[in-house]
C-alpha cells in the first residue's frame, strides 16, 4: 500500500468502515510510515473533538420562533380536508352546509384520509430500501471492486490449497473448503480475509487466463442448493449454497466461464 492508497482509506479506517482485510494492511502500512501516522493523528484529533459535546449550540429562542412559524400550520391541512370532504372548517368548528357545534362529521373522513396518506407515504418508503439481496450483491460487488481498485486481491499468494487452507487457522472460525482446479483451467492465487454483513468470511481467488475470480465462502444455507446466476455493472455474479456453506462467486468473466468455473466447483463441495 502507498501514501496515496493509504490517506484514501484513512477517513474510513478512523469511522470504522473498512472491511476486515482493508483495516489489516492499512495498519501494517501505518506501523512503518511515520508520514501516515502523523496524519491518522490529526484527523483522530479532530474526529474526537467533533464528537464532543461543548461544540453543540442551542439555538437562540427567536430563531426556534422563526422556525416554528414557517412550518405548515395543522389548522391549514384541517381547511384543506374540509374543502376537499364537504367544503366544512374544522377549525371554526361549523361547514358551509351547517352543522353542530364542534367537528363536524366529515372530521372522522379527514382524520381518515390524513391517516391513509401518512400510511402511502410510509409504504412507498419501505418499498424504495433495497431488499436484503440486494444490499449483500451490491456490497459483495463492492467488495470485489475494492479488492482491484488497491491491488489487493490476496492476504496470502500461493497455487497450493495445503497452503491457502491453514493460512485462514485462528483468523474465522469456521474451516473454508479450499479446492484445487488448475486442472480444469480455474487455478488457484490466493486467499484473503473479508468482512460482509457483518461478519468474516474467507475470500479463495482463482483466475481464468487474466480474468480474476472472487469466491466468498462463510456459514449457513441461506441461498438453497439452485444457483442463482446475475449481472451488476458489468460482473458476473452466482450463489448458491452446499455442505452447511454460503458460495458467492463474482467475476468479470463471460457467463461461459463463470458456469464451467461453478460446475467443477461443485462437482468437489456438494453433499
Amino acid at each position: 500500500m502507498d501514501h496515496e492508497q493509504a490517506f484514501e482509506l484513512l477517513p474510513g479506517y478512523i469511522d470504522e468502515e473498512l472491511s476486515l482485510s482493508e483495516s489489516l494492511e492499512f495498519e501494517r502500512h501505518l506501523d512503518s510510515c511515520e508520514k501516515c501516522k502523523r496524519a491518522y493523528e490529526q484527523q483522530r484529533q479532530v474526529s474526537t473533538q467533533l464528537r464532543q459535546g461543548d461544540l453543540r449550540l442551542d439555538a437562540p429562542p427567536e430563531l426556534e420562533k422563526r422556525i416554528r412559524a414557517a412550518l405548515p400550520m395543522r389548522r391549514s391541512l384541517w381547511q384543506r380536508v374540509g374543502q376537499r370532504f364537504g367544503g366544512f372548517d374544522a377549525t371554526r368548528g361549523a361547514g358551509s352546509t351547517g352543522g353542530a357545534r364542534g367537528l363536524p362529521g366529515w372530521a372522522p373522513v379527514g382524520a381518515m384520509v390524513v391517516s391513509l396518506v401518512a400510511l402511502a407515504s410510509s409504504a412507498g418508503l419501505y418499498l424504495s430500501v433495497p431488499s436484503g439481496d440486494t444490499r449483500l450483491t451490491q456490497e459483495l460487488v463492492d467488495s470485489h471492486v475494492r479488492s482491484l481498485q488497491f491491488d489487493h486481491l490476496y492476504d496470502v499468494i500461493s497455487t497450493d490449497r495445503h497452503t491457502v487452507k491453514p493460512w485462514f487457522d485462528g483468523k474465522i472460525d469456521f474451516a473454508p473448503p479450499v479446492i484445487d482446479l488448475a486442472q480444469q483451467g480455474y487455478p488457484l492465487v490466493g486467499g484473503r480475509l473479508d468482512y460482509v454483513s457483518g461478519h468474516a468470511v474467507a475470500v479463495m481467488v482463482y483466475r481464468y487466463k487474466l480474468h480474476p475470480i472472487n469466491l466468498y465462502v462463510w456459514p449457513g444455507n441461506d441461498a438453497g442448493n439452485v444457483v442463482r446466476i446475475d449481472e451488476r455493472q458489468g460482473y458476473h455474479l452466482a450463489h448458491w449454497s452446499a455442505a452447511g456453506m454460503n458460495y458467492w462467486v463474482i467475476t468479470d468473466a463471460g457467463e461461459g466461464e463463470l458456469n464451467g468455473f461453478i460446475s467443477n466447483l461443485r462437482a468437489h463441495t456438494a453433499s
